[in-house]
């Protein structure tokens, strides 16, 4: 069945205190797509962020970002009062997530609701404990410990706290248990806003494509609690890193210096952490995205130390064997896999052994060079197992898009389209029509694709620092032309799959 969605990170979602969070416009957002005739809301990652504020890179994969929690919905428990939201300078521009700013003033505020809160010893709280025993200490305790040490990485710590001492642990849990348990409130504030807004959105008929990194970040509880999972030496020091190797564009190749699995131990103890991850995941969102799949297949891994990425090798991952024990334990999951990259013959045969539907972007499909239109992102090649985008979080703005290409792939463009015009917005206008009109089941258009916006919407310039994951919507800009145009758009096409419940 034909469906279409919208892309939207939660940060970027409008409204006061400094970020976009799971408040009422979160709730607005959804009520936006019902009414836009959309099946669909993708995020991006919601973990708790930390240096350079990706949320590819996170303290935990299975904790959630305390930025995210309405302090609006505090208020209205009782746990903050409005006086003690008016006083705080959040940051001056409401379209620019000022995340210096946010480190400063944003957990001052929590700890007083946290304060307020009688959450501790109660039925709910036990609850959400138990559920989340496998991580949720580790990870209070790590936060905390990162406070103590003023944010430095683990790996700077005094090593009977680095290495996991037992004697080191207990004593540091008895010294921290305040501050852990300030960080155990927060998870289980986030959850419990979070499951109320999924719940919301579902009963509106909007799913939530969620989007996992496949690896976790080198500063993370992940790493700290479990060394074992990864290619650890027997001090518990990374082996060996992660990355991409040399092309074109980065000569010296990418050196992400995320751990990289273990898959010989995975593979022991039949994939219980991925396994367990996974089912997070399915109760978290109703699709996930899975960010580098082809790390499935093959890895490129690089010697812990290293300045670059040039000397790695590629080795080869758990390929259908993990998905066939994962679909045994959780039954029929649905996954999207992002199968972008280089891409070898043996990754398009897991995708195809998966039958997960992979992606195509519009953004890719234009070679100059192509002349025989055989690229896989021009529509015209899709199968329907698949979901286009126009772009991702990591590409620019259709409109930065036809602005800054050349002129042989704008020419390419207005051939494919057959248009004759200079207009960056019309030409962009042209290209969401081409995403909702192809064969994929799925279309997904980031928002600034619909709003015609330029590259001063970008989510994300990969390989940079700064001005990254700080655009905001203004709240005017989800009116009732907006959703009319969307909804227009998508009943064309075929992708409206039935009235959605909206306000």
């Amino acid at each position: 069945m034909r469906k279409a969605g919208i892309l939207l990170p939660i940060f970027s979602l409008p409204g006061k205190y400094g970020i976009g969070c799971l408040s009422k416009a979160a709730y607005d957002f959804v009520d936006f797509l019902a009414r836009s005739g959309q099946s669909y809301w993708q995020i991006l990652p919601i973990g708790p962020t930390g240096y350079g504020d990706s949320p590819y890179q996170t303290f935990c994969t299975f904790a959630g970002n305390p930025y995210f929690i309405s302090l609006e919905e505090l208020v209205s428990e009782g746990l903050l009062e409005t006086s003690d939201l008016k006083k705080v300078d959040f940051g001056r521009d409401e379209e620019i997530i000022d995340y210096g700013q946010l480190y400063k003033v944003r957990f001052n505020v929590l700890k007083k609701a946290f304060k307020n809160s009688r959450h501790k010893g109660t039925d709910a709280y036990k609850a959400f404990e138990e559920e989340n025993a496998d991580w949720l200490s580790d990870y209070a305790l790590f936060m905390a410990l990162k406070d103590k040490y003023d944010g430095i990485s683990f790996t700077k710590w005094p090593d009977e706290l680095r290495f996991r001492d037992e004697k080191a642990l207990k004593k540091a849990e008895k010294e921290l248990a305040e501050t852990m348990d300030f960080y155990g409130f927060l998870q289980y504030k986030f959850y419990e806003q979070w499951f109320k807004l999924k719940k919301y959105a579902n009963e509106k008929g909007i799913g939530i494509i969620g989007d996992i990194p496949i690896y976790v970040s080198p500063d993370s509880s992940d790493l700290w609690a479990n060394p074992k999972l990864f290619q650890t030496d027997e001090n518990g020091e990374l082996i060996n890193v992660a990355g991409c190797p040399p092309d074109a564009f980065t000569p010296l190749g990418q050196l992400w210096g995320n751990p990289v699995y273990n898959w010989d131990h995975h593979k022991k103890t039949g994939y219980g952490w991925w396994i367990t991850r996974m089912r997070r995941c399915i109760r978290l969102y109703d699709v996930v995205r899975i960010d580098h799949f082809r790390g499935f297949d093959e890895y490129y891994t690089i010697k812990a130390g290293k300045t670059d990425a040039t000397e790695g090798v590629w080795m080869k991952g758990p390929g259908i064997e993990l998905f066939k024990v994962m679909k045994k334990e959780l039954g029929k999951m649905n996954i999207i896999a992002e199968d972008l990259g280089f891409i070898t013959p043996s990754v398009r045969k897991l995708v195809k052994d998966t039958g997960f539907p992979n992606m195509k972007v519009l953004e890719f499909a234009f070679d100059p060079n192509d002349h025989k239109g055989k690229g896989e992102f021009l529509p015209h090649n899709y199968n329907s197992n698949s979901v286009v985008y126009t772009g991702t979080h990591d590409n620019e703005t259709l409109v930065g898009y036809i602005k800054g290409t050349s002129p042989k792939v704008r020419k390419a463009v207005l051939s494919y389209l057959d248009l004759h015009t200079r207009d960056a917005k019309k030409i962009a206008a042209a290209l969401v029509r081409l995403a909702l009109s192809s064969v994929s089941e799925l279309a997904v258009i980031p928002v600034q694709d619909y709003l015609m916006l330029d590259n001063r919407a970008r989510i994300n310039t990969p390989s940079t620092l700064g001005g990254n994951w700080v655009w905001r919507l203004k709240e005017e800009d989800l009116n009732a032309d907006l959703s009319e145009k969307i909804k227009n758009l998508t009943d064309m096409f075929g992708r409206n799959t039935g009235e959605k419940k909206a306000k």
